[in-house]
């Protein structure tokens, strides 16, 4: 079969399309791979920057969808299904094996790239929005990064949840883009932000800000929260890990939470099946993952290229016929 493989540990322009050995799919899912999510991780471990770090040469990719080909008696997976899946690696192939526990199936309401894309970036934002920041209706929140991938479905899910959403964008030309999504208010990263939320809130601040970005936003971001606010803290695409003053944690009454949503899964498994739960939920009431650049197979490491420069808005997906 053919995949995109990592040979060294320099970035995108080490992946080569080759013909390798079909995965070994004893107890395990097999899969013919539909389509596969670009994501964040899939770009740090071909640097070897993530906490997954296997030696090259390996078979990228996270995320996701196709057809069953073969499954475990007992699964609750049959050939001819259609699922999505976590792959952790091995998912820039064309067919991928995937232990059950981390094979789902696709809403009906959903194309393979769509699929895809409900996995990382919306389980991980499913999860903090839900489950780490308790979010309520008629709450605001704020998305920092607010175009790219997390922030698209920070922003879709956020809105999905009943909230109104202000996004914060670095990139130029992106307001009506992020409006479409949903976004009420666009403000641009480097005009005083933090001090335009409060304006546009009576002074009283964010309930939420989602914040994968780090670095110097991650000040700004903490000034912006509301009494009670919970700034979730998603990942430092920025380059920078912030840090914090606890007093100010203190007297503000406030909240700096975590939202690592591999970490968790590998705790409480479960957990991955009552997210997806929610996920169809909300797909069932409207919700449609936002796929805004697609790749064939062999483009993988253009697709990621074009990850690390900023061209990418929303999600992009490799697409297999």
């Amino acid at each position: 079969m053919r995949a995109a493989v990592v040979t060294d540990l320099t970035g995108p322009s080490a992946m080569v399309l080759q013909d390798v050995p079909e995965p070994d799919a004893s107890g395990m899912v097999l899969i013919d791979v539909k389509a596969s999510g670009v994501c964040f991780p899939d770009l740090l471990i071909s640097y070897g920057k993530y906490q997954l770090r296997p030696e090259p040469p390996f078979v990228p990719g996270t995320e996701v969808a196709g057809v069953v080909v073969s499954a475990p008696e007992g699964s609750g997976f049959e050939p001819g299904q259609r699922v999505l899946a976590v792959s952790s690696l091995g998912g820039y192939a064309e067919r991928v094996a995937v232990h059950p526990q981390l094979v789902l199936p696709v809403p009906e309401e959903l194309g393979f790239d769509e699929a895809a894309s409900l996995i990382i970036n919306y389980q991980t934002m499913e999860f903090a929005l839900g489950r780490r920041a308790r979010l309520r209706q008629g709450e605001t929140v704020v998305v920092l990064g607010a175009a790219g991938g997390v922030g698209t479905s920070a922003i879709q899910l956020a809105k999905a949840h009943g909230a109104r959403v202000i996004a914060v964008v670095r990139r130029e030309g992106t307001e009506d883009f992020l409006r479409e999504l949903g976004a009420d208010e666009v403000l641009s990263l480097t005009e005083g932000w933090a001090g335009r939320v409060r304006e546009l809130t009576g002074d009283r601040g964010a309930d939420v800000v989602v914040d994968p970005v780090g670095g110097d936003a991650f000040d700004d971001a903490v000034r912006a929260l509301a009494p009670e606010g919970r700034l979730l803290v998603i990942g430092f695409a920025g380059g920078g890990i912030p840090s914090v003053k606890v007093n100010r944690v203190l007297f503000r009454n406030i909240s700096i939470v975590g939202a690592a949503w591999g970490e968790f899964l590998r705790a409480e498994p479960s957990a991955l099946a009552e997210v997806h739960e929610a996920l169809v939920a909300h797909v069932r009431a409207g919700l449609r993952p936002l796929v805004k650049a697609r790749y064939r197979l062999e483009e993988a490491a253009v697709a990621l290229a074009d990850l690390e420069d900023g061209r990418v808005l929303g999600k992009a997906v490799l697409v297999q016929d």
